[in-house]
């Protein structure tokens, strides 16, 4: 029993540190609503002004890389397929750390997951970060048979798109797990990451079709995730669907 319990511990351990997931150990401040139903017209501004900066870094970086790519594809001296070999590696860092590209804080913590009251069908904590490692997989692999029908162009609205869900993705996850705006995180997890979701998956399957089916993977686990967070609002006390002003509290 207890080298199955190492086992899996080293399984989780390499799975977060992977994926960027704190285990909630340290107990830092946290926030909690405040007691009127006052919205945070302050929140509402950053996380609009976070998710544009966010897409605005993610398309020039998609740009950097069209003319580094267009450079190593014109060089002779450069090996053949070394520029696949970077966009790959490309595209992992976005589908892995696009958070990078926020100035939001959106640190990925089971701790909000951990302490709130949720359905008896939800699943473990450490399913998450498996599923969006295997996400992560897909999306790198959809993305370049994208960059490759697209003749090796970053600057195309696939992938411009796919970048706008990383960001609204991220967004989220500011709200959700750092913030514990259970209310807000309601309707922008239906219209961020559910809906960008659908979106990009149709236009990579209208660019090529295996890239599209390849992503559809990450709408059923979204949709399941949307559900989830419904009924998570719902068991805390149905607050309501924007955000509230927060207090600081100590733990």
């Amino acid at each position: 029993m207890s080298k199955s319990n190492n086992s899996s511990g080293i399984i989780e351990n390499f799975v977060n540190i992977l994926m960027g997931v704190k285990n909630g150990n340290k107990q830092p401040q946290v926030t909690s609503i405040g007691n009127t139903q006052e919205l945070d017209i302050k929140a509402v501004l950053v996380y609009k002004l976070g998710t544009i900066i966010q897409i605005g870094a993610m398309v020039l970086a998609l740009l950097g890389m069209e003319k580094l790519v267009m450079w190593i594809d014109h060089n002779s001296s450069i090996p053949n397929g070394f520029s696949t070999l970077l966009t790959v590696l490309f595209f992992c860092l976005l589908s892995l750390r696009s958070r990078l590209f926020s100035p939001l804080d959106n640190t990925r913590s089971r701790q909000t997951y951990d302490q709130i009251i949720r359905p008896r069908w939800s699943p473990p904590a450490l399913v998450f970060p498996i599923v969006w490692m295997i996400i992560a997989i897909l999306r790198v692999i959809s993305s370049v048979l994208v960059w490759q029908q697209m003749n090796h162009q970053f600057l195309v609205l696939p992938l411009i798109l796919f970048v706008v869900h990383l960001a609204l993705g991220d967004t989220w996850n500011t709200i959700f797990t750092v913030e514990r705006r259970l209310g807000a995180a309601v309707p922008v997890v239906i219209l961020g990451p559910w809906l960008s979701a659908i979106v990009v998956t149709a236009i990579y399957w209208q660019t090529i079709a295996i890239a599209g089916i390849t992503l559809s993977f990450s709408c059923v686990w979204l949709t399941v995730a949307a559900v989830l967070v419904f009924r998570i609002w719902q068991l805390n006390g149905s607050e309501p669907l924007y955000p509230l002003k927060l207090t600081t509290v100590e733990k």
